[in-house]
């Protein structure tokens, strides 16, 4: 018996007894909790306990006779490794955005049939999407039905870590002043009623962290505003009194968590609702009774928060040059260990986390650390894990060669870091430094682009995939996401990817987004680049208006010895040894001894 793919198969098992009581010829089981996070509070990941895919992202749709996962090109490798033997099989999709799902449900289940997903986390834009698809079909749709629950009698209660305030000087917008601004929009909106249920909108708003999603400080909660006050609905206990009190003399009163429906149900006739459809679930919408008004529109607080302050990104460019301090230690630790010492895709993430854990202000790794090497590099998404890791180097002298990849990043009280580099050990080969000088040339490419304010975020993708165009090549994975300001990792609304552009993903001054073009050679390696940049404004050139260009965050030498210098223009090597010499003076009075002169090696110019 397989000990690991024998209990899902059980799962899946149990699922469609499950399924068969309540009439339902299929399940979607979407990678959601109730506040449509990207990282999944333990009680929420259903899909993967049923299925065995542990990727960030993916819907899983069981049926009496199959069991399929809908996973985009970061996840493919992964998945298809994962799921073997499961019962589970992979259908591969081009985006993270992809319908395929529906389209897939739509034209499976028969006219007549049940289709069941759980409204509690089922999106609103999505459950809208997914309804009007089946119906058309003549396929009911139930969300009245928590089919997990049923098959999952261990499943765990809600998080109680407690919730902390962002205080200042690193919360550099006192939260009334928030709460005003937010004021402000719904009057300007004509609503009386405000509601917020994404995690790190509440966060923000609230200057309130937390710990009950990993490695995204936020904390469970809905929050409904009106014109004077607001409740938040939170966990009980999970606030201290002195917290309590001061939240309450901004006019925030606490409700338990469970009481957000009804509070929503009690609405007087007469009000006018405001929510954003991309970020409550329907379950949520179906709480509004019949005589409140209801205004789907982005949530204010997402393009507020997007916009960081002068002083925020002060404290940003501190946090990376401490990141990058952490860096430098671990590299230098790293080259000299190699041949000495026992070193795996493993270690490296133990000793790379380490050496941030170090550093002041530090909370907590923004995601898990990807240490691929060679063939695992290949997969955008890779974890290292103790039955499946990577050997690198043993302390009697062998050290395997190829590229490693290392995409890492942590949560400061000043900022949010995340950042992609590779490393030869050994000698890389021709065929290596083609694509790493490729993927650079992309990354160096975007990151000196100007362009007038308010472009649309996708349609700055091409910029950094058109070195990789010139040799046929490409990536299936975003160039850029939004990133938070000791808030999440990926925040929007901004995302340089091929996304149907949509007017909310316009760049703005203050923003702070990633610029990651990679290159995957399945079974071999894989390359990506990442910093991330702040757009500034450059001024308004004659008639043409404010333009904006990307101040680049990150603090880290870029390797130069998988560089092939014949591929690298003249222009990039100047912005490379800018860049270089940069790092250097801005990480030079963090470190000393090995570190110091692993920096001043890293960054000679070429």
């Amino acid at each position: 018996m397989d000990t690991r793919t024998a209990p899902i198969r059980q799962r899946l098992t149990d699922l469609r007894l499950v399924m068969h009581r309540h009439g339902v010829a299929a399940l979607l089981v979407p990678s959601a909790d109730p506040h449509l996070s990207e990282y999944l509070p333990e009680r929420w990941q259903g899909r993967q306990r049923f299925s065995g895919f542990t990727g960030s992202m993916g819907t899983l749709v069981v049926t009496p006779d199959a069991a399929l996962v809908f996973a985009d090109s970061r996840y493919w490798s992964q998945a298809e490794a994962e799921l073997a033997g499961t019962g589970a099989a992979l259908v591969r999709i081009p985006t993270a955005v992809a319908t395929h799902h529906i389209d897939w449900l739509a034209s499976q289940v028969a006219p007549g049939a049940t289709v069941a997903a759980d409204g509690a986390v089922l999106g609103l834009a999505a459950a809208q999407q997914l309804r009007d698809a089946l119906s058309a079909r003549g396929v009911a749709l139930r969300t009245d039905l928590d089919l997990l629950d049923e098959a999952w009698p261990d499943r765990p209660g809600l998080p109680a870590a407690p919730v902390y305030e962002h205080l200042p000087p690193q919360a550099a917008v006192a939260r009334p002043a928030k709460l005003a601004q937010l004021r402000a929009a719904m009057a300007e909106r004509g609503v009386s009623h405000h509601l917020v249920s994404t995690v790190d909108d509440i966060a923000w708003i609230t200057n309130l962290r937390g710990s009950d999603v990993e490695y995204n400080p936020v904390f469970l909660a809905h929050l409904l505003l009106d014109a004077q006050g607001g409740t938040l609905f939170v966990g009980e206990g999970k606030i201290s009194a002195d917290l309590a009190a001061r939240l309450h003399a901004d006019g925030l009163v606490l409700a338990p968590y469970a009481q957000a429906r009804a509070a929503l149900a009690a609405l007087p006739a007469g009000a006018v609702l405001l929510l954003d459809p991309r970020r409550v679930t329907l379950g949520l919408r179906q709480a509004v009774p019949a005589g409140v008004k209801v205004i789907e529109a982005l949530n204010p607080s997402v393009p507020a928060k997007s916009r960081k302050t002068p002083t925020e990104i002060a404290f940003v460019r501190e946090a990376m040059a401490l990141d990058g301090a952490a860096m430098c230690r671990f590299y230098a630790w790293l080259e000299t260990a190699l041949g000495h010492a026992a070193i795996s895709e493993l270690t490296i993430d133990e000793r790379l986390s380490a050496e941030r854990a170090k550093q002041p202000g530090f909370v907590s790794l923004s995601f898990s650390t990807i240490a691929g090497f060679n063939a695992n590099g290949a997969m955008p998404h890779y974890r290292a894990l103790p039955e499946s890791h990577a050997q690198i180097s043993t302390p009697e002298g062998l050290v395997a060669e190829g590229l490693l990849l290392i995409d890492s990043g942590a949560q400061y009280l000043g900022g949010t870091t995340d950042i992609t580099r590779v490393w030869p050990i050994g000698t890389p080969t021709a065929a290596q430094k083609a694509d790493y000088t490729r993927v650079l040339r992309g990354t160096i490419a975007l990151s000196r682009t100007r362009f007038p304010a308010g472009t649309l975020a996708p349609h700055l993708d091409a910029i950094a995939r058109a070195p990789l165009w010139e040799a046929g090549l490409d990536y299936g994975h975003g160039t850029g996401h939004g990133v938070g300001y000791f808030l999440n990792v990926h925040e929007g609304p901004q995302t340089i990817a091929r996304a149907i552009p949509d007017p909310a993903m316009a760049m703005q001054p203050g923003m702070i987004t990633s610029i990651e073009p990679g290159l995957y050679r399945p079974g071999r390696w894989g390359v990506r680049i990442e910093n991330l940049v702040h757009n500034v404004s450059v001024g308004c050139p004659d008639e043409f208006g404010e333009y904006l260009a990307f101040e680049t965050l990150t603090l880290c030498p870029i390797d130069t010895r998988c560089i092939e210098p014949a591929l690298l223009h003249e222009d990039e090597r100047q912005w490379l040894n800018g860049y270089h010499a940069e790092v250097r003076r801005r990480i030079a009075p963090h470190v000393n001894g090995d570190a110091l002169a692993w920096l001043e090696q890293r960054t000679q110019a070429i």
